[in-house]
């Protein structure tokens, strides 16, 4: 009579405990150090500047940010959530917090907008490459924290590497969507001025692409955001911390304090970013521009024969 014990089972978690513990970690352990060094070398920068900014500096910074940028009703908004932040008493965490967020967005940025317009401009690189971008979107966090932390330990750094992970797909997915969304017509007639491919690439599609392009690392802002609280199961701070360890004492109202923070701080990064992105697509050259940038003929004062004088 079969038995469910007598069935064959693919021992699939002795094999990648085999791959991390006995090849992994004990082979690539400094290439892995090495790695973090330049995240924590921005992070530890990040934080300290943005901790040795008074409130009411870095307050009216953003506040003339978001009213350049945006309007006056985010400048406001910015300005009441900012003071909320400091009143209930997170205000270094939030700066901790944001420190992580763009020290992850700039890494994401670093590499995904690269592969996003390599994907763009190779469709072998594209369909190989998409597999790989929805595991990373689909498999849950708390999977590979655990490689993560035998591989990198505990702290901010690992807890970054994590978010890097979690928020990178949408900005490779929407820079190579921006990128293919630039008109054909457009780019052959780029080329036919002469222009080399690395021109149409800074002169005609990046410009063009650069709402979506925006849209991407918006979405990868809050995706970053939303790792705070779990990047603090692996020894990250911020708001997270806060978050985390009030869960895990049943304090309401600190996780409360920690979760009001990631919420105020996300609404103005998501705002503030969003009105770049708007305003980066009405600036961006359309086709009369983009074909002067590359031809440009000034036509002579007077016309030829004309000899200056004007025909009556």
């Amino acid at each position: 009579m079969w038995q469910p014990s007598d069935s064959f089972e693919i021992p699939l978690d002795v094999w990648v405990e085999t791959v991390i513990k006995g090849w992994l970690v004990p082979n690539f352990r400094d290439l892995f150090q090495a790695v973090q060094v330049p995240i924590t070398t921005v992070l530890e920068g990040l934080d300290l500047a943005l901790q040795a900014i008074p409130m009411p500096l870095f307050t009216l910074a953003l506040v003339l940010v978001a009213w350049a940028v945006a309007s006056r009703g985010l400048a406001l908004f910015t300005l009441v959530a900012l003071a909320v932040v400091d009143l209930i008493g997170v205000w270094p965490q939030t700066m901790t917090t944001l420190a992580m967020i763009l020290t992850a967005v700039l890494f994401c940025a670093i590499v995904g907008v690269p592969l996003g317009i390599a994907a763009a401009r190779r469709d072998g690189f594209e369909k190989g490459l998409r597999p790989v971008l929805d595991i990373m979107q689909t498999i849950p966090p708390f999977v590979y924290l655990v490689p993560i932390v035998m591989l990198f330990g505990v702290g901010m750094t690992p807890g970054i590497i994590a978010t890097i992970i979690f928020a990178l797909p949408p900005i490779i997915r929407l820079t190579n969507l921006g990128i293919r969304s630039v008109p054909e017509d457009l780019i052959e007639a780029a080329y036919a001025f002469g222009s080399s491919p690395r021109q149409v690439l800074w002169e005609v599609q990046l410009p063009l692409a650069l709402r979506t392009i925006m849209a991407g690392l918006n979405q990868t802002l809050m995706l970053a955001l939303s790792m705070a609280v779990i990047a603090a199961l692996i020894g990250a701070g911020g708001l997270g911390l806060i978050v985390y360890t009030g869960l895990g004492r049943l304090d309401v109202g600190a996780a409360t304090e920690g979760g009001l923070g990631i919420v105020l701080l996300a609404m103005i990064l998501d705002r503030i970013t969003q009105a770049l992105g708007s305003e980066s697509t009405t600036k961006s050259p359309g086709l009369l521009e983009t074909l002067k940038a590359f031809f440009r003929i000034r036509a002579p004062a007077n016309p030829p024969g004309s000899g200056g004088q004007s025909v009556s």
